[in-house]
């Protein structure tokens, strides 16, 4: 097993207008890593479909991942994280700030399209599908 791979919203959705479906691509790689998942990516993937047999789709798949979970000592570290790069300039919406915190908790590196993830220190970023 390489490591945990937190996948973003932003890698679901593009994949999803292309045409592809990102749910097989991530099982072709599920054997070499481990694929988890946290609230913020769930809603903000599940609430774009417009069919609900497509969105019940992804719920299954999305609930047969590990969840990160967000109990209150994690919201305190998306805040002092939030707090330590606004200090440096460095300002992310609250949503990607939480995904990031998530990320960094259980050391995964983090599957995104979104540039924004790469001004977070200490995280492990990729924009492409690890083989």
């Amino acid at each position: 097993m390489q490591g945990s791979l937190l996948v973003d919203s932003s890698f679901y959705i593009s994949r999803l207008r292309q045409g592809t479906d990102p749910l097989q691509e991530l099982a072709a790689i599920s054997e070499e890593w481990e694929i988890v998942t946290c609230g913020v990516v769930m809603v903000e993937v599940c609430r774009g479909f417009k069919i609900e047999k497509a969105r019940e789709r992804f719920a299954r798949a999305f609930s047969t991942m590990i969840m990160v979970p967000t109990p209150p000592r994690m919201w305190h570290k998306v805040m002092d994280l939030a707090w330590r790069m606004e200090r440096q300039g460095r300002t992310m919406q609250v949503t990607d700030m939480t995904i990031a915190t998530c990320a960094l908790e259980i050391d995964a590196t983090l599957l995104t399209l979104d540039s924004d993830f790469l001004r977070v220190p200490g995280l492990v970023v990729t924009s492409e599908l690890p083989s």
